[in-house]
């Protein structure tokens, strides 16, 4: 880690940013020919001499200042740490050569979020290749290659980037032609993004309850549901866990109906063996800040209907023509990702598969700590037809301890999330609601741990002993 904590005088502020990308610190050491170290420059400065009029290409030795706090090895521990506070959060510790062999951070209270984007790729790099390009809006090369590489890497055809995961949606039912006096069935147990987009294509939506053991939309009352003003089906693959795709093609192929994926949190999950997103006639991501992989916010939509892509490209501009600029011969939207957003995701897509690699270790740490409380049970990650990715670490714990372990954790720093709520629980919702039984059961004994980058093994072993020790303390 030191050496990503150091930076050479003669490196540009821009050297700067991307150290401090890699590093995650906010903070590099500037250092001379001969390793001693000269001064110390953080994100907060970078910010400052920018509103001074500094640019990119701005050497760091022309911008430090000439004194700056560090910490000989030789102190003591208490003298170390006396020397940091609100303002100086990080600084070196050095040898009687000046030369870094260490360094120590100021931490307030602990903090850990559900989720933390893994930005140490190429990022900052192509961010500010589209910056400096000029074009940051809607049009750029990022945005072409973000569109090739995901369609690429799901195993579709055609991919159509979009502003988020809820316009990802809102396109596709319009690509299928849905609208006034259609029904779309929809899980009981998603975030509110997959009903409100039925409900913005002036659509009605049907709740339909999930399964016990995957947690993802029931086939069984898919068929109940179905009228004849069922037009199609939105499997949500629920926080990484594919749906059971092969009986909802069948009964979509046995009606007639559309099955548009919401993959929000499902980047890379299979069933099949296949992609999910490849699977029905339309496959929706987000790219929000807490997914998988992320551009702060943004959406991508997948199919291998050459039609269903062409009018997802013109509804998302306005209704523009393909053929014709400016002539417009439908009503259409704003729904365009800008290549600044696309650049961030092409960098993250290089990265994907290392990312859930990540957080699927990190699961496997929860598991093997959690696997001895019978007061636990973990998403299944066990159907022989289906390979789960992680978004969030979800489990499952008795309903009388849930909200305690909950607060216990946060107390301490550490951001757990209760599931969603079924949606047939929002008064807004109730008048669409079918069946909703598992959904009720599953939401209220469900929390999200932890997950993404920058959780530890240490995070992980202490998140697992609130929750042994709440399960001890409670029959």
């Amino acid at each position: 880690m030191i050496e990503k904590l150091l930076c050479h005088r003669s490196k540009t502020l821009l050297d700067a940013l991307q150290l401090f990308n890699e590093n995650g610190k906010g903070a590099v050491f500037v250092v001379d020919d001969l390793g001693k170290v000269c001064g110390v420059l953080t994100d907060g400065d970078v910010r400052r001499w920018f509103l001074q009029g500094k640019e990119l290409q701005s050497r760091v030795e022309g911008i430090i200042q000439a004194e700056f706090v560090f910490a000989k090895r030789t102190e003591s521990r208490e003298e170390i740490f006396n020397k940091l506070n609100e303002k100086i959060r990080i600084l070196p510790i050095v040898d009687d050569a000046m030369r870094v062999v260490d360094y120590v951070e100021f931490r307030g209270s602990i903090h850990v979020p559900i989720a933390s984007p893994d930005l140490k790729g190429n990022e900052l790099k192509y961010l500010i290749d589209a910056f400096l390009s000029t074009w940051i809006s809607s049009k750029g090369k990022y945005i072409e290659r973000f569109e090739k590489e995901f369609a690429r890497f799901i195993g579709a055809r055609y991919a159509v980037a979009n502003t988020n995961g809820t316009t990802s949606l809102h396109l596709a039912l319009l690509a299928c032609g849905i609208g006034p006096g259609d029904e779309v069935i929809v899980p009981d147990l998603t975030f509110a993004a997959t009903i409100n987009a039925v409900i913005h294509a002036n659509a009605r939506p049907v709740i339909v309850d999930v399964e016990l053991d995957s947690w993802g939309i029931d086939p069984l009352e898919i068929e109940k549901a179905i009228t004849s003003r069922t037009k199609a089906i939105i499997p949500v693959h629920l926080y990484g866990q594919p749906c059971n795709m092969g009986a909802i093609k069948t009964i979509a192929r046995k009606h007639g109906l559309f099955v548009i994926e919401d993959c929000a949190e499902a980047h890379g999950a299979l069933y099949g063996g296949q992609k999910v997103g490849s699977i029905g006639d339309i496959g929706c991501f987000s790219f929000f800040g807490n997914k998988v992989i992320t551009c702060g916010e943004g959406g991508m939509c997948v199919t291998n209907n050459k039609e269903a892509y062409g009018l997802m490209c013109q509804i998302r501009d306005h209704g523009m023509s393909l053929q014709k600029r400016y002539w417009h011969d439908r009503v259409g939207y704003n729904y365009r990702m800008t290549n600044l957003q696309a650049a961030i995701g092409v960098a993250q897509l290089e990265r994907v598969d290392e990312i859930l690699r990540v957080r699927e270790s990190l699961e496997n740490q929860y598991r093997f700590l959690l696997a001895d409380l019978d007061h636990v049970e973990l998403q299944r990650n066990d159907f022989p037809d289906r390979k789960k990715i992680t978004w969030l670490v979800s489990i499952l714990v008795d309903r009388d301890v849930v909200e305690t372990i909950s607060g216990k954790l946060k107390e301490r720093g550490f951001d757990v999330r209760r599931f969603f709520y079924p949606l047939s629980e929002m008064d807004i919702y109730k008048k669409y609601v079918f069946s909703n039984v598992n959904s009720r059961d599953i939401s209220n004994r469900g929390l999200s741990l932890p997950t993404g980058a920058g959780i530890t093994e240490k995070m992980v072993s202490d998140i697992v002993a609130v929750i042994k020790e709440k399960g001890a303390s409670d029959p």
